[in-house]
């Protein structure tokens, strides 16, 4: 018996009356997902201009929310959403884990009352397609009874070894599935990791040099990166079902240059963007997830060179083919997006 739907009814609504699911994601620029409380009048307060800054506002009902304010949270979110227009910035929200009191109620009362301005709803722990499965129902029959235009997307964070273990099944859960993001701290906690940090390295995780003519001289030690190995399976998993995979949350604040670090071996991987928990790495973000204009201005000399794609050129001394021809076409594609939102990269990057 298959354990998937047919291709013919994948792509067709679980619900009556809910909006025909994508076959292709939007194209929107989601350099960092910046989580905001909720339950924060102050912050819901300055939410306008916030949402000027980032490319998506998420707000946030599961981990750091107390939990004598997780109904203030949801009620916070939907009033947020209510009460401003945030133009071309993306609107999210993580929601409790499915097994929670709260969960139920996040998912039904968001989608009664603002559903047609949700684009994504995460979700938390995401353990193997079943999870997915049981929030596409959900989002579809309350989609049809309230409404709503346009398909609500699933963002999963892996964050569980058995969700790792099931990525690509995860991937391939529903044509609703927008992405997934590494949550390292509980994926720490899951897989029984050495480490109470939450994201970037570990001092003592890494490889010594061979030692020198000189046995007694001290060996260089180079650390590595712990999460090198999670992020690698879920890009592929991801960009096998055509899905956009993220970077999650750095904790150290007070590191910026660590955050930066992190953040670029993710986007050098095939990261998207990542998680922005503090207002300190919005640029952080912006910079690492946004194109170099150098790369850009080489990637559009390949593309000029080779209109079609085909044949193979010498440029600066160096042979360009097929395969650059579609990396240069990476480069230049997120750099026309990133154009279109940032008038002060488009002007970095010039004539696209």
């Amino acid at each position: 018996m298959a354990s998937t739907r047919t291709p013919a009814k994948h792509f067709s609504p679980l619900a009556i009356g809910a909006p025909e699911p994508y076959r292709i994601l939007p194209v929107k620029l989601e350099r960092m997902i910046h989580f905001v409380p909720p339950h924060n009048e102050k912050i819901r307060a300055k939410i306008k201009d916030l949402a000027a800054q980032v490319d998506v506002v998420l707000g946030n009902l599961e981990d750091a929310v107390p939990l004598d304010q997780k109904e203030n949270a949801r009620k916070g979110f939907i009033q947020m959403l209510r009460d401003n227009d945030f133009g071309g910035t993306g609107i999210w929200t993580r929601i409790n884990c499915l097994n929670s009191p709260w969960m139920l109620d996040d998912v039904t009362e968001i989608v009664a009352n603002v559903g047609n301005k949700l684009d994504v709803v995460m979700l938390p722990k995401v353990e193997g397609p079943w999870d997915i499965h049981y929030l596409d129902q959900l989002l579809a029959q309350l989609e049809a009874k309230h409404g709503v235009k346009k398909p609500i997307l699933i963002h999963a964070i892996l964050e569980t070894a058995e969700g790792v273990n099931n990525v690509e099944a995860i991937a391939a859960a529903s044509p609703r599935m927008h992405g997934m993001s590494l949550g390292p701290a509980d994926l720490a906690a899951s897989r029984g990791m050495k480490t109470t940090r939450v994201g970037g390295g570990h001092p003592d995780y890494g490889v010594l040099a061979d030692p020198g003519k000189d046995a007694a001289a001290a060996r260089t030690f180079y650390q590595q990166d712990l999460w090198h190995y999670t992020i690698g399976k879920m890009v592929d998993a991801c960009q096998a079902y055509g899905l956009k995979a993220f970077y999650g949350p750095f904790g150290d604040f007070s590191d910026l240059a660590a955050c930066e670090a992190q953040f670029r071996n993710a986007f050098l991987q095939g990261c998207l963007g990542a998680w922005t928990l503090h207002p300190s790495q919005i640029e952080i973000a912006k910079r690492v997830f946004s194109p170099d204009p150098a790369e850009v201005k080489f990637a559009k000399r390949i593309l000029d060179a080779m209109p079609d794609g085909t044949g193979a050129v010498m440029l600066d001394g160096k042979m360009q083919d097929d395969a650059t021809w579609k990396q240069a076409k990476v480069i230049v594609d997120l750099a026309k997006i990133v154009a279109a939102k940032d008038p002060e990269r488009a002007a970095l990057y010039g004539v696209l």
